[in-house]
Parts: structure tokens; C-alpha cells; sequence
């Protein structure tokens, strides 16, 4: 296995493919379309004004992928286009009101986040890459849970019951895709490079 640096940083995944501005700007943009995509995956969930939706998997794997200032970038241009009126939230929604956008919020600091974690090869093996999604998580209930209570009336217990508790095990799995699909994406790019 080859082992990846550049000038003494370890690259993440956008990293590895070759241009600078025009890639990065495509890879922002890209990241921003695959989560409004994923958040049209959605289920209800009874009793809760907040629905499960692929949206928080594709924040996180976005901010692992493309890095700290891109990862958050990306979800920069998700919230601040879906605000102005693009219907790319849950259920092609738009705005910045409701239960859920809070949550919305969060991907922005949860993208920064395990981008810098990424980084710092948070995302090379599986238990570091679960490790790296479940602090993703734990930023976006801090931004979520919040802005439920505050658009809800909900106090804490109520707001944790409806707004995390749910999603604790769709949360698990999504942590455990990602723990096994980072890692293995890693490790095919590090053969192919040792290849060339």
C-alpha cells in the first residue's frame, strides 16, 4: 500500500482527483445536488415533525470526501440555495423554517467538521470512520434539537425523544455503510496508485 501525502497534509478523497478551482467548485456543487437528492429518500417517522431522510448520510459522506473548507462549502450552497427557494429539502420543500431546519443548519458545522477529521485520516479504517460520523452526528442534533424546541414549544426531553431517539438506529446503519465504504474506497485508491 503507497503511502499518500501532499506537502506533509494527508489528502481526503477529492484530493485525488486533478484540477484545482473548476474541481473544486464542481466537487461544492456536486456535493450540494447528491444531498438534495438523498433528502428526497425520505420515511416518516410517527410522532415526530422530523423525517429520516438520506440527506444526513450524503452531508457527512460529502464532508469526509471533499475535506474541512469544502465539505462545508458544499453544505453552505445546500442551505443557502434551498433557503432562497430551491425545492431540495425533505420532500422538495424550500425555506428555512420548520422542524427540520435546524438539522439543515448543522451540516454546515458537521461537513466542516468531519472534513478536518478526514484530513487527519479520520476516514482510513473502519473504526476511525465510525468514529469521525458519530461526532458528524453529534453536531447536527447540536444545531437540530435547538431549532426543534424553538419552532416546536418542545422542552429538551421532549425535543430528544422526537427529534433524536428515533433515528438513533438509522443512524447506526448509516455509520456503518460509511465505515466500510470510505475506508475500502481508500484502500482501492491506494492499490491503484501503488499500480502506477
Amino acid at each position: 500500500m503507497s503511502s499518500l501525502s501532499f506537502a506533509g497534509k494527508r489528502p481526503v478523497l477529492a484530493d485525488l482527483v486533478p484540477g484545482s478551482l473548476v474541481r473544486d467548485i464542481a466537487l461544492v456543487a456536486g456535493g450540494a445536488v447528491l444531498t438534495g437528492a438523498a433528502a428526497q429518500l425520505t420515511i416518516p417517522v410517527p410522532g415526530s415533525p422530523v423525517p429520516m431522510t438520506g440527506q444526513t448520510f450524503a452531508a457527512l459522506l460529502v464532508g469526509a470526501s471533499l475535506g474541512m473548507s469544502r465539505g462545508a462549502a458544499s453544505m453552505l450552497v445546500y442551505l443557502l440555495v434551498g433557503a432562497v427557494g430551491v425545492p431540495w429539502f425533505q420532500h422538495g420543500t424550500a425555506g428555512l423554517s420548520g422542524a427540520s431546519a435546524g438539522y439543515i443548519v448543522g451540516f454546515v458545522f458537521a461537513g466542516a467538521l468531519v472534513g478536518a477529521l478526514a484530513g487527519r485520516g479520520g476516514d482510513r479504517t473502519p473504526v476511525r470512520t465510525a468514529g469521525t460520523m458519530v461526532l458528524g452526528n453529534v453536531v447536527i442534533y447540536a444545531f437540530g434539537v435547538p431549532w426543534l424546541m424553538a419552532a416546536t414549544g418542545f422542552d429538551l426531553a421532549t425535543a430528544f425523544a422526537k427529534g433524536v431517539t428515533p433515528f438513533l438506529v438509522g443512524d447506526a446503519i448509516k455509520i456503518v455503510v460509511a465505515a466500510g465504504l470510505l475506508p475500502l474506497t481508500w484502500k482501492l485508491v491506494s492499490g491503484r496508485r501503488a499500480e502506477d
